[in-house]
């Protein structure tokens, strides 16, 4: 749906995310709308292919650090690029409190409001499998996307949107010990386990021995769940494995990364001086990071994305308010804004440009190499012809996004 804002300045680009960024004093908080920017950013620059160039500087650190931060790790561990699906989890519990008291002040009902959030959440799912369904001859049904992931625990973060903060901080405590105690309980695979016949190298490096063999790829709680839940679909062929480890019951502790999220933004919804903000945003950040990595040092539980480990929720989560409390400090609290505006514009249109980004890249691409190919291959030489035309791809797709901003059009569920 595209709906045309006829308003004094830009409003926040609701999106995925419908935040309602402003405070009681009717300040925005551009550090969310640039923080949603810098993760669709992120995303972006996959059409860069930084990896692909890293492999012809193969003693070059630098070059290893920006390939290593530019793609997934293959399960343990964490990159920058790994942060993109839970800052981006986080940010639409951020949102939320903004977004009913916006709604309250438009005097809607609880019942209205309900069914506009089970409403948005049936559409991300919708659109999550849609957008993956392209390269698939017949409907593709898998819940392992962003935003059928959000989808899935919407309705539920909505409603604990009303409850205390003691309540909000029990039901994450609770999703994390009991997700966690699902996959320890579930029995490990035996020392015979066929890996195979499931995609994995039989001795594979990652593969873990004694407790923390339960967090195995394609061998655990969430690939079992899978292997029956997903072939309740029609499919082209039996699910057997996901290549990558990806899994639907992460949408579990996915939640868990929304209500950190929920909880950062009543902090920040608060009447509390912006230096206490920061503080405690600061103080949050370095705890979550804390207890992430002491349950992987300790063997508890392993920090690994694909199966949206416990550990890994703290851990990302960590990393996601650190990143937020340095762009609170910078914009919010130095009061310096000029330098995001190319992130605010991305950040304000994040369902237009993921969209986008699914759809249109490849056709960019292909008029790129038509039309300006005999000119990219001149300036740069093949080693760096992917960045350059990543790079026009990504420029592209922001000018679409400064002329909707110019023309206050954004992108709702």
């Amino acid at each position: 749906m595209v709906e045309s804002a006829q308003l004094e300045r830009p409003q926040p680009a609701l999106g995925i995310i419908e935040p309602a960024v402003k405070t009681e004093s009717s300040s925005r908080l551009v550090s969310l709308d640039v923080f949603r920017g810098f993760v669709m950013a992120l995303m972006l620059d996959e059409a860069l292919r930084l990896p692909q160039v890293a492999r012809s500087f193969p003693h070059s650190t630098l070059w290893a650090l920006i390939a290593f931060n530019t793609e997934h790790v293959e399960w343990q561990g964490c990159s920058l690029h790994d942060l993109i699906q839970p800052a981006f989890s986080f940010l639409v519990g951020a949102a939320l409190p903004f977004s009913i008291a916006s709604r309250k002040m438009k005097a809607q009902t609880f019942g209205q409001m309900l069914g506009h959030a089970a409403w948005r959440a049936l559409l991300l799912i919708l659109l999550g499998i849609f957008l993956r369904s392209q390269w698939s001859g017949q409907t593709y049904f898998t819940f392992e996307d962003t935003l059928t992931q959000i989808g899935l625990g919407y309705v539920f973060l909505f409603l604990l949107g009303f409850t205390r903060v003691r309540t909000q901080l029990i039901v994450l405590a609770l999703i994390l010990i009991c997700f966690w105690a699902a996959f320890a309980l579930y029995p490990a695979p035996g020392p015979h386990f066929d890996y195979t016949r499931v995609g994995v190298p039989q001795n594979w490096e990652h593969n873990y021995t004694g407790f923390l063999s339960h967090w195995n790829k394609n061998s655990n709680l969430s690939w079992a769940f899978d292997v029956w839940f997903l072939n309740l679909f029609p499919r082209e062929h039996p699910f057997v494995f996901n290549e990558g480890g990806w899994s639907t019951l992460s949408f579990i502790p996915t939640l868990a990364t929304m209500i950190l999220g929920l909880l950062t933004g009543e902090w920040l919804k608060s009447n509390r001086a912006k230096e206490q903000k920061l503080r405690g945003l600061v103080i949050a950040g370095a705890g979550l990071l804390f207890l992430g990595l002491v349950c992987q040092w300790a063997g508890i539980c392993p920090i690994v994305k694909r199966v949206w480990t416990s550990a890994y929720t703290l851990y990302s989560g960590g990393w996601v308010v650190m990143i937020l409390a340095g762009l609170y400090a910078l914009i919010e609290w130095k009061g310096w804004r000029r330098w995001a505006f190319p992130l605010v514009v991305i950040g304000m249109n994040s369902i237009a440009i993921y969209v986008m980004s699914w759809t249109m890249s490849a056709f960019f691409l292909r008029a790129l190499e038509i039309h300006l190919g005999w000119a990219i291959s001149r300036v740069v030489g093949p080693t760096f012809q992917p960045v350059a035309y990543g790079a026009g791809v990504v420029l592209l797709f922001w000018f679409i996004l400064y002329w909707m901003y110019r023309r206050k059009i954004f992108l709702r569920i």
